[in-house]
Protein backbone atom coordinates (compact mmCIF):
# COMPACT_ATOMS: atom_id res chain seq x y z
CA UNK A 1 0.00 0.00 0.00
CA UNK A 2 1.08 3.33 -0.82
CA UNK A 3 1.98 5.96 1.93
CA UNK A 4 -0.43 9.31 1.91
CA UNK A 5 1.00 12.13 2.34
CA UNK A 6 -1.01 15.66 3.33
CA UNK A 7 0.15 18.62 1.76
CA UNK A 8 -0.62 21.75 2.96
CA UNK A 9 0.78 24.57 0.77
CA UNK A 10 -1.17 27.91 -0.64
CA UNK A 11 1.40 28.81 -2.92
CA UNK A 12 0.24 26.64 -6.21
CA UNK A 13 3.37 26.57 -8.31
CA UNK A 14 5.11 24.72 -5.23
CA UNK A 15 1.86 22.65 -4.51
CA UNK A 16 1.50 20.94 -8.15
CA UNK A 17 5.72 20.19 -8.07
CA UNK A 18 5.19 18.62 -4.74
CA UNK A 19 2.04 16.58 -5.83
CA UNK A 20 3.77 15.79 -9.30
CA UNK A 21 7.34 14.40 -7.67
CA UNK A 22 5.49 12.41 -5.07
CA UNK A 23 3.15 11.11 -7.38
CA UNK A 24 6.10 9.82 -9.75
CA UNK A 25 7.65 7.96 -6.59
CA UNK A 26 4.62 6.33 -5.88
CA UNK A 27 3.30 8.43 -2.98
CA UNK A 28 -0.30 8.72 -2.45
CA UNK A 29 -0.98 12.63 -1.84
CA UNK A 30 -3.81 14.68 -0.84
CA UNK A 31 -3.39 18.21 -1.37
CA UNK A 32 -5.24 21.64 0.03
CA UNK A 33 -4.18 25.25 -0.20
CA UNK A 34 -6.08 26.56 2.68
CA UNK A 35 -5.79 25.34 6.51
CA UNK A 36 -8.56 25.53 7.50
CA UNK A 37 -10.29 23.43 4.88
CA UNK A 38 -7.37 20.67 5.77
CA UNK A 39 -8.36 20.62 9.33
CA UNK A 40 -12.10 20.34 8.20
CA UNK A 41 -10.98 17.40 6.37
CA UNK A 42 -8.94 15.42 9.01
CA UNK A 43 -12.20 14.98 10.67
CA UNK A 44 -13.49 12.55 8.25
CA UNK A 45 -10.61 11.39 6.94
CA UNK A 46 -6.88 11.03 8.92
CA UNK A 47 -5.23 8.30 7.99
CA UNK A 48 -1.99 9.39 6.56
CA UNK A 49 1.66 8.51 7.75
CA UNK A 50 2.81 12.37 7.03
CA UNK A 51 1.70 16.27 6.71
CA UNK A 52 4.10 18.56 4.50
CA UNK A 53 2.30 21.65 5.72
CA UNK A 54 3.87 25.41 4.84
CA UNK A 55 3.60 27.71 7.93
CA UNK A 56 2.04 31.07 6.32
CA UNK A 57 -1.20 29.98 5.32
CA UNK A 58 -4.71 30.83 4.77
CA UNK A 59 -7.57 30.23 7.17
CA UNK A 60 -5.16 28.36 9.90
CA UNK A 61 -1.76 28.79 9.74
CA UNK A 62 0.72 25.54 9.66
CA UNK A 63 1.50 25.71 13.45
CA UNK A 64 -2.41 25.87 14.58
CA UNK A 65 -2.57 23.30 12.33
CA UNK A 66 0.11 20.90 14.36
CA UNK A 67 -2.42 20.02 17.12
CA UNK A 68 -5.01 18.34 14.57
CA UNK A 69 -1.81 16.87 13.23
CA UNK A 70 -1.06 15.36 16.95
CA UNK A 71 -4.74 14.58 17.46
CA UNK A 72 -4.43 11.81 14.79
CA UNK A 73 -1.02 10.73 15.29
CA UNK A 74 0.73 12.07 11.77
CA UNK A 75 4.19 13.20 12.01
CA UNK A 76 4.72 16.60 10.15
CA UNK A 77 7.46 18.28 7.95
CA UNK A 78 7.37 22.02 7.79
CA UNK A 79 8.05 23.44 4.46
CA UNK A 80 8.58 27.07 4.89
CA UNK A 81 9.97 30.27 3.56
CA UNK A 82 10.15 31.85 6.95
CA UNK A 83 14.17 31.42 7.87
CA UNK A 84 14.37 32.81 11.13
CA UNK A 85 15.85 30.64 13.73
CA UNK A 86 12.46 31.37 16.20
CA UNK A 87 10.25 30.03 14.07
CA UNK A 88 12.21 26.80 12.91
CA UNK A 89 12.63 26.35 16.79
CA UNK A 90 8.50 27.21 17.35
CA UNK A 91 8.25 24.49 15.38
CA UNK A 92 10.02 21.96 16.23
CA UNK A 93 9.21 22.29 19.86
CA UNK A 94 5.73 22.23 18.45
CA UNK A 95 6.53 18.48 17.52
CA UNK A 96 7.22 18.80 14.11
CA UNK A 97 9.71 15.87 12.77
CA UNK A 98 11.81 18.78 10.71
CA UNK A 99 11.81 21.78 9.17
CA UNK A 100 12.68 22.73 5.23
CA UNK A 101 12.95 26.38 4.12
CA UNK A 102 12.41 27.22 0.63
CA UNK A 103 13.60 27.19 -1.67
CA UNK A 104 14.05 23.36 -1.92
CA UNK A 105 15.62 20.88 -3.99
CA UNK A 106 12.92 18.24 -4.59
CA UNK A 107 15.08 15.19 -3.61
CA UNK A 108 16.21 16.48 -0.49
CA UNK A 109 12.88 16.86 0.70
CA UNK A 110 12.07 13.53 -0.92
CA UNK A 111 14.82 12.25 1.36
CA UNK A 112 14.03 14.16 4.52
CA UNK A 113 10.49 12.73 3.68
CA UNK A 114 12.25 8.86 4.06
CA UNK A 115 13.92 9.22 7.05
CA UNK A 116 11.03 10.72 8.97
CA UNK A 117 8.80 7.71 7.96
CA UNK A 118 11.53 5.22 8.58
CA UNK A 119 12.09 6.67 11.83
CA UNK A 120 7.84 6.51 12.56
CA UNK A 121 7.43 3.06 11.07
CA UNK A 122 5.38 3.85 8.53
CA UNK A 123 7.54 3.08 6.04
CA UNK A 124 6.33 1.10 2.67
CA UNK A 125 8.36 -2.19 3.65
CA UNK A 126 7.56 -3.43 -0.11
CA UNK A 127 8.92 -1.44 -3.06
CA UNK A 128 8.14 -2.64 -6.27
CA UNK A 129 9.27 -1.63 -10.11
CA UNK A 130 7.05 -3.72 -12.57
CA UNK A 131 7.77 -6.85 -12.06
CA UNK A 132 10.59 -6.42 -9.41
CA UNK A 133 9.29 -6.64 -6.06
CA UNK A 134 12.13 -5.49 -3.07
CA UNK A 135 10.80 -7.09 0.52
CA UNK A 136 12.69 -4.39 2.72
CA UNK A 137 11.67 -6.39 6.21
CA UNK A 138 13.16 -9.69 4.76
CA UNK A 139 15.98 -8.06 2.15
CA UNK A 140 14.56 -10.40 -0.72
CA UNK A 141 14.01 -9.77 -4.13
CA UNK A 142 12.18 -11.27 -7.13
CA UNK A 143 11.95 -10.71 -10.38
CA UNK A 144 8.16 -11.94 -12.21
CA UNK A 145 8.05 -14.33 -8.95
CA UNK A 146 11.37 -15.85 -9.45
CA UNK A 147 14.63 -14.71 -6.28
CA UNK A 148 16.91 -12.96 -7.46
CA UNK A 149 20.72 -12.97 -5.50
CA UNK A 150 21.49 -9.56 -4.41
CA UNK A 151 24.37 -8.62 -2.35
CA UNK A 152 24.00 -6.30 0.12
CA UNK A 153 25.28 -3.41 -0.95
CA UNK A 154 23.55 -3.93 -4.28
CA UNK A 155 19.98 -4.07 -2.35
CA UNK A 156 20.23 -1.50 -0.69
CA UNK A 157 21.25 0.49 -3.78
CA UNK A 158 18.19 -0.79 -5.98
CA UNK A 159 15.98 0.03 -2.84
CA UNK A 160 17.10 3.81 -2.77
CA UNK A 161 16.89 4.03 -6.84
CA UNK A 162 13.21 2.40 -6.73
CA UNK A 163 12.61 4.64 -3.82
CA UNK A 164 13.59 7.58 -5.77
CA UNK A 165 12.72 6.68 -9.02
CA UNK A 166 12.37 9.21 -12.14
CA UNK A 167 15.24 11.32 -9.93
CA UNK A 168 18.53 11.84 -11.23
CA UNK A 169 20.94 10.77 -8.25
CA UNK A 170 24.35 11.76 -8.30
CA UNK A 171 27.41 9.54 -7.26
CA UNK A 172 28.33 11.16 -4.53
CA UNK A 173 24.94 11.15 -2.72
CA UNK A 174 24.63 7.34 -3.53
CA UNK A 175 28.13 6.92 -2.22
CA UNK A 176 27.41 8.85 1.00
CA UNK A 177 23.57 7.32 1.46
CA UNK A 178 24.63 3.64 0.59
CA UNK A 179 28.49 3.61 1.68
CA UNK A 180 28.66 6.44 4.22
CA UNK A 181 31.27 9.44 4.18
CA UNK A 182 33.65 8.07 5.39
CA UNK A 183 33.79 5.19 2.78
CA UNK A 184 37.41 5.37 1.27
CA UNK A 185 36.89 4.13 -2.37
CA UNK A 186 35.83 6.14 -5.13
CA UNK A 187 32.82 6.56 -6.95
CA UNK A 188 34.08 3.80 -9.53
CA UNK A 189 32.24 1.82 -7.11
CA UNK A 190 28.62 2.69 -7.83
CA UNK A 191 29.27 2.17 -11.19
CA UNK A 192 30.34 -1.33 -10.64
CA UNK A 193 27.32 -1.72 -8.43
CA UNK A 194 24.87 -0.38 -11.04
CA UNK A 195 26.76 -2.52 -13.74
CA UNK A 196 25.77 -5.66 -11.74
CA UNK A 197 22.49 -4.73 -11.15
CA UNK A 198 21.57 -3.83 -14.69
CA UNK A 199 22.85 -7.23 -15.70
CA UNK A 200 21.10 -9.30 -12.82
CA UNK A 201 17.45 -7.66 -12.89
CA UNK A 202 17.81 -6.67 -17.05
CA UNK A 203 17.62 -3.04 -15.97
CA UNK A 204 20.29 -1.60 -18.84
CA UNK A 205 17.32 0.42 -20.10
CA UNK A 206 16.00 1.66 -17.02
CA UNK A 207 18.93 2.48 -14.79
CA UNK A 208 19.82 5.32 -17.10
CA UNK A 209 23.15 7.14 -17.14
CA UNK A 210 23.31 10.78 -16.80
CA UNK A 211 26.47 12.26 -18.40
CA UNK A 212 29.29 13.60 -15.80
CA UNK A 213 26.65 13.45 -12.43
CA UNK A 214 25.32 9.85 -12.05
CA UNK A 215 21.90 7.56 -12.39
CA UNK A 216 18.46 7.77 -12.87
CA UNK A 217 15.74 4.72 -12.65
CA UNK A 218 13.34 5.57 -15.20
CA UNK A 219 9.79 4.08 -15.04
Amino acid sequence: MKNRILVVEDDLAIAEAIELNLTLSEYACKVFHDGADAAAYLSEDHSFDLALLDVMLPGLDGFSLMEHMERYGIPVLYLTAKIDLASKIKGLRLGAEDYIVKPFEMLELLVRMEKILARTGKLDRILRYHDVVLDCTNRTVTKSGEPVSLQPLEFDLLAMLIRFKNCTLSRDRILNEIWGYDFAGGTRTVDIHIAHLRKKLGLERSIVSVMKLGYRLED
